[in-house]
């Protein structure tokens, strides 16, 4: 068990540093999560420090534990002569009454856990919150969800998911982490706050088994220890009807903690529910409803897919070719164009951007990088179903910016000049980053889309700056198909028929990042200026 001093001072630390804490969301940016490496790597110089610093403290402790017992062994063997001589004496009581109090009462232990506290204040500005603890956890969850991957492979950093009752790797890491029973308890506790029992009794399940294969031992940097990990698991199944379960580890609890009055109330609660159901069927584990429900089984097989759908693709109508819009700037350098879809009417610009331009664009818009927003009413809001981070890019802040515009405007024939179109947005994805499903245009009239006064979105270029090495596909729902992240590619697609009208087909999705750091850039054009560009129909039906 804890030892309470000890605990008490440990959360008294902890909650200074989180009161001091400000603006958090390092999880929806993975820039943000690679940079914390470089602040971990001072934390762990300061923590060196602090520990030369108490050997050293200890040293002199033992010296003086060895001088002292020296004298017991020799000099004190005849306390009568010993004490005869003045000297000795004068010692003896010079050492209880000064040096002993100078070394139980010496603060340099205090100094020294002072000076370790006063550096990790010092980077606590750039330190994880809360919020960025729950945000990462909620991201693992996520994968788990969308890529159907067993909590017992995560655990053990795997990458595997369940098919026709055989374990599968979805993708093999370079670089990988076992998790602890810690690890798992605080991602099972995420779940549980939030009371979604489907996802804290799995993730419990693994923090009670690595507990208990380490021997309920605590380590004074875990927040979860064996009993805390039960006590979660026992309500968390509870809470799915698993009474006998629940019941059972509540006697494991009780082990432990035999005094614990709440867990002997729930012991003879649960005792009395079985007695008066009698044998009774657990209800399992249902996951959590969701906002865009109707279509997340067709967004996850999409996004597990990752682009690789035969059935769509095999349509003779969609076709390849070396694109020039008629263009003169593109005669002597066509672009590898290839048709995705016709209905909605999607394209992929293969190599639309160099290695060296896409490492700029990131560079400039590293500093402005901040959480990524969604149309709420009139206003703008950040929501959990939208996981990143952007920024804005002004044609006036990089000539590379500006040649870009250049580019989309001779493939697409279109007036990419503000307001006609919105600056290019620069999009860093987090912890599982995603983009639940969407459309670009604005379909309420309060939209703050409109309050460029040009209309809605009448198309989307999206360009690959990065590559990732699993996840992260742009599926389109109703179009059953989805676009895996091709670096230096761009997409393009018309999000509005000609009568102004959204098409509905173009609701699409970005899917969460497994292994890899996306980035992407937008460039939304709007409706007014390509009057003459991209012209209406005679049919106000198309």
């Amino acid at each position: 068990m804890k030892h309470p001093a000890k605990m008490f001072l440990l959360w008294a630390f902890v909650i200074a540093v989180l009161l001091l804490g400000c603006g958090a969301e390092m999880f929806t940016s993975l820039q943000n999560v690679k940079q914390a490496i470089s602040v971990e790597r001072k934390l762990m110089e300061n923590l060196k420090t602090y520990i030369d610093q108490e050997l050293e403290r200890l040293e002199d402790i033992k010296r003086f534990h060895a001088k002292v017992s020296n004298l017991h062994a020799e000099l004190y063997n005849s306390p009568a002569a010993a004490m005869a001589n003045p000297l000795v004496s004068y010692t003896l009581i010079k050492r209880l009454r000064s040096e002993w109090l100078n070394v139980v009462y010496s603060n340099e232990a205090l100094e020294n856990l002072q000076a370790l506290r006063s550096s990790y204040e010092e980077e606590e500005a750039d330190l994880p919150k809360t919020e960025d603890l729950q945000g990462a956890a909620k991201g693992l969850m996520r994968l788990q969800d969308v890529y159907a991957l067993q909590v017992s492979s995560l655990v053990r950093g795997l990458f595997r998911r369940v098919t026709d009752g055989k374990a599968t790797d979805v993708y093999m890491p370079v670089v990988s982490i076992l998790l602890s029973g810690d690890d798992c308890f605080l991602i099972g506790k995420v779940a549980y706050e939030q009371e979604d029992y489907y996802h804290s009794v799995p993730w419990l399940e693994e923090s009670v088994r690595l507990f208990r294969l380490a021997g309920g031992k605590w380590s004074p940097e875990n927040e979860g220890t064996l009993e805390d990990a039960l006590d979660h698991l026992a309500f968390s199944h509870f809470k799915t009807g698993n009474i006998s379960y629940a019941l059972s580890l509540s006697h494991e609890l009780l082990h432990y903690d035999p005094t614990n009055g709440r867990v002997l109330l729930n012991v003879e609660k649960y005792e009395n529910l079985l007695v008066a159901a009698g044998p009774t069927r657990s209800v399992g584990l249902r996951r959590p409803t969701s906002t865009y429900l109707s279509t997340r089984d067709t967004y996850e097989r999409l996004c597990r897919t990752q682009g690789s759908q035969p059935i769509h693709f095999e349509n003779p109508r969609l076709y390849c070719d070396y694109f020039t819009n008629n263009n003169p700037a593109l005669l002597l350098l066509p672009v590898k164009r290839e048709v995705l879809s016709l209905q909605p009417y999607v394209v992929i610009y293969h190599n639309f951007i160099t290695d060296r331009e896409a490492e700029e664009i990131k560079g400039f818009a590293q500093p402005a990088l901040r959480r990524s927003v969604v149309a709420s009413g009139e206003n703008q809001a950040t929501v959990e179903y939208r996981i990143s981070k952007s920024a804005w890019l002004k044609g006036s802040e990089s000539c590379i910016v500006g040649k870009l515009d250049q580019r989309i405007s001779m493939l697409t024939g279109l007036n990419v000049r503000p307001p006609y179109a919105e600056y290019l947005q620069v999009v860093n994805y987090g912890i599982g980053g995603h983009y639940e499903p969407h459309f670009d245009h604005a379909t309420s009239p309060s939209s703050p889309v409109f309050k460029l006064k040009t209309g809605n979105r009448v198309a989307t270029f999206m360009i690959y700056l990065s590559s990732v090495e699993a996840g992260g596909s742009t599926a389109f729902i109703y179009a059953n198909f989805s676009v895996p992240v091709l670096k230096k590619a761009a997409i393009f697609w018309w999000n509005l028929h000609r009568n102004g009208r959204g098409d509905a087909e173009t609701l699409h999705a970005g899917c969460p990042v497994l292994i890899g750091d996306k980035w992407v850039a937008n460039k939304w054009v709007h409706e007014y200026g390509q009057e003459f560009q991209h012209r209406c129909s005679l049919n106000p039906e198309e």
